[in-house]
């Protein structure tokens, strides 16, 4: 470790020690560390498919359309069933327990955060969780297990149960509106933040992008942490380009040294 990299490490510690009100933003580099491919990186998903057929308005139209949805979600299902939590998962726990994680809020759709031990009302989901099915028309929630055996089973326009609506992966397609109640809850979150820390997310993925700026506004500090650099890096009290899991484990580190 440098020593650039470790006075910014040990002043990220020193703000978690200093401040009981921790918002942590997850994006795609948390979940690649947990062996979850990121869509859109080379060889991503978005390499092979093309995101212009999997619109949520095809999705409503067409039953070709719900058909290819549900054989591209067959794949990530069981990406992820296989994906265990790494160190940034159980860092997030870990703070948690401690008394000082508000809440986890996150882009990624794997549910590894509660797999990890986070409780479920600890962590926001902005773009949905691929474990669950949800009828687009009352709203009825399934388990993606259950769903699943039916696709698999050949069916290839699934319908609820109760009213007969679409049933679709409880995740947000292109196209489709953002979950009005999570995304007002992180915004109201990040702006109440005391420390934000914006971890494994490029952060050019709109209207998710825009929390770290609103825990700024709010007069939190602001650390960045990325492999690669961010369009609001500039706006950063610190930028550590780290992996997630790495830097983690380095500020709790920093922190048990504080004790």
């Amino acid at each position: 470790m440098t020593y650039e990299i470790e006075e910014k490490i040990n002043l990220i510690a020193k703000w978690i020690k200093d401040h009981d009100r921790v918002v942590i933003f997850t994006g795609a580099g948390v979940s690649t560390e947990s062996g979850i491919p990121d869509f859109r990186s080379p060889g991503g998903i978005w390499e092979r498919f093309d995101p212009n057929e999997f619109l949520f308005d095809k999705f409503l139209a067409s039953e070709k359309a719900r058909r290819n949805y549900w054989q591209l979600h067959t794949e990530i299902y069981y990406t992820i069933l296989k994906a265990k939590p790494n160190p940034a998962h159980l860092a997030c726990v870990a703070l948690d327990r401690m008394g000082k994680l508000d809440c986890v809020i996150t882009q990624n759709i794997d549910n590894l955060h509660q797999n990890a031990g986070l409780p479920r009302e600890k962590v926001i989901e902005l773009h949905g969780n691929a474990l669950k099915v949800t009828c687009l028309s009352c709203k009825k929630e399934y388990d993606r297990k259950d769903i699943q055996q039916r696709v698999e089973g050949g069916e290839s326009d699934l319908r609820c149960d109760d009213c007969k609506g679409l049933l679709k992966p409880a995740t947000i397609a292109f196209g489709q509106p953002m979950p009005f109640k999570e995304m007002h809850e992180a915004e109201t979150r990040s702006a109440a933040a005391e420390v934000f820390l914006a971890i494994g997310s490029s952060l050019v993925v709109y209207p998710a992008a825009y929390m770290p700026i609103y825990a700024k506004q709010g007069g939190a500090k602001l650390a960045i942490i990325n492999l690669t650099p961010t369009p609001y890096d500039h706006q950063a009290d610190v930028v550590v380009q780290e992996k997630a899991g790495v830097a983690m484990d380095m500020i709790f580190e920093s922190m048990k040294k504080r004790v």
